[in-house]
């Protein structure tokens, strides 16, 4: 990888931000990476939180990307995620950032079947939807970018022990979308080193696309667990395509 930026902030350093911000690290970057408390684990951490509409934060990182990592299904509870995504763009501001790229998901598009791409219409009719498209266009305003993300898997997250012995309300032969963590930050990667080259959304989804049926099938025989149950067997295929950030010489290493 060759390294033309090397100042970073991951605003969200969970379960993927954290692995973004360590592999950061790896190549040598300088590296900040948010949680909500002042008490540290990892000498990236920072604090960055909204208390009473007040943000308290310790992020100082001045000419560095920032990529905001705060799962999607944040959103949707009883959170501040909306004022929060404000904070960090007025913030980063600022500090002189050099890009806001947000990673948003690939539930922003339409649940009914159909193949979709960064082109296609989006119809806001659910909540979430809603919320995402906000989401994304806020940051677009602010000459962001937006990655969407398929469903993610990797270390600690494996689907067979998600979905073993439960009901799934989707049909059997519903495909899935799919990346990996590692893909994920792989793409990041990408998009920063042509931030002022590349497209402003760009979809991360792995291009195999195996029925649910299958796929579970397969999950969950390799974890032991029993096989989930559908609601349907209808055909219903939506599939989400995710080859245009391979523009950038990005490519799917893990399989999903």
């Amino acid at each position: 990888m060759e390294i033309k930026a090397n100042k970073l902030v991951v605003l969200g350093a969970g379960w993927l931000g954290h692995a973004l911000c360590v592999s950061a690290q790896k190549v040598a970057w300088q590296v900040q990476g948010t949680h909500r408390t002042d008490v540290h684990e990892f000498n990236f951490e920072r604090q960055f939180a909204l208390e009473n509409g007040q943000l308290v934060h310790q992020v100082d990182l001045q000419d560095a990307y920032w990529v905001c990592a705060i799962p999607p299904r944040s959103r949707y509870s009883e959170s501040n995620y909306p004022e929060t995504l404000t904070a960090a763009l007025t913030l980063s501001k600022k500090l002189n950032a050099k890009g806001f790229l947000l990673c948003s998901s690939t539930g922003v598009y339409d649940q009914e079947p159909g193949v979709y791409s960064e082109s296609s219409e989006i119809s806001c009719t659910n909540e979430r939807q809603i919320k995402l498209y906000e989401a994304e266009e806020q940051v677009l305003e602010q000459d962001g970018k937006v990655l969407r993300l398929a469903g993610l898997l990797g270390p600690n997250r494996e689907p067979g022990r998600f979905v073993a012995g439960k009901e799934l309300n989707t049909s059997s032969e519903q495909v899935v979308n799919m990346v990996h963590q590692q893909d994920v930050i792989n793409a990041i990667f990408a998009v920063i080193e042509h931030w002022n080259t590349g497209q402003s959304i760009y979809n991360v989804v792995n291009p195999a696309h195996p029925t649910k049926a299958e796929y579970y099938a397969l999950k969950c025989a390799e974890h032991g667990g029993d096989l989930p149950r559908f609601t349907s067997n209808d055909k219903a295929e939506r599939k989400v395509i995710g080859s245009a950030i391979e523009a950038l010489g990005f490519t799917y290493q893990y399989g999903i």
